[in-house]
């Protein structure tokens, strides 16, 4: 798409803050006018679509993306999205630990378990691990924890997560990140463990690291996203 304003601006509206183009709104893919209760939120929009480059992509406009995500598809279908959510915490990748070599599932052992205790001193979570790709059946009450946790949380806030917890492979670090008990880098160290441990004995792998930078991406934006709608 080709750039077809100059300037890009905050404007006051009934519900909030909207953007504006050269005096036009920014629009919602249901054409009705973009406006968020966020402030910061709002002048983070215009500054992405203030240094939006003469042809652009809705890659270059993530914020704007994840309101529309938001108020159009959140928003409507809430409590479908939440159960999808909560399914990876059902099968959180902290709960699947490697059965060896024994330096990787020490380092496992101490980091992931960090954060399976974060969640449960947090939101009383007692997850079952197991040991290689064996299924997990955690137990239902465990399902309504996570339910619980993901229903105390903003539309804004669960369509970051939407990003950010199929990107990492877990709903516990997704919330880690909304509590901002930790970083977006970090919380992707985490998740990319065993790739990481791998690339320590054998080198790295071009492929994976491009991978990875793109997922690191993808969740700092949402993160950013999320802190955004959160001042």
């Amino acid at each position: 798409m080709k750039r077809f304003w100059k300037t890009a601006q905050i404007v006051a509206a009934s519900d909030g803050h909207g953007v504006e183009l050269d005096g036009r709104p920014v629009k919602l893919p249901s054409g009705q006018p973009l406006t968020v209760p966020f402030l910061p939120l709002a002048e983070a929009i215009a500054g992405e679509w203030g240094v939006a480059p003469p042809t652009f992509s809705p890659d270059d406009l993530p914020l704007t993306r994840l309101a529309s995500t938001a108020q159009e598809r959140i928003a409507p279908h809430r409590t479908a999205i939440i159960g999808q959510l909560a399914a990876y915490g059902m099968n959180d990748l902290l709960c699947y630990q490697a059965d060896g070599p024994d330096e990787l599932v020490a380092r496992q052992h101490e980091v992931w378990g960090r954060w399976r205790d974060w969640a449960e001193t947090n939101y009383g979570l007692q997850l079952e691990v197991t040991a290689g790709l064996i299924p997990i059946n955690q137990p239902p009450h465990t399902g309504e924890k996570l339910h619980g946790a993901l229903a105390s949380q903003s539309d804004y806030t669960i369509a970051a997560l939407g990003v950010i917890v199929p990107a990492l492979g877990s709903l516990l670090l997704g919330l880690a990140l909304a509590s901002r008990a930790l970083n977006a880098q970090t919380a992707c160290n985490i998740a990319f463990l065993d790739e990481l441990w791998q690339e320590e004995q054998w080198g790295t792998d071009r492929e994976a690291v491009i991978r990875r930078t793109k997922t690191i991406e993808d969740v700092a934006v949402s993160t950013r996203f999320m802190y955004l709608c959160n001042p």
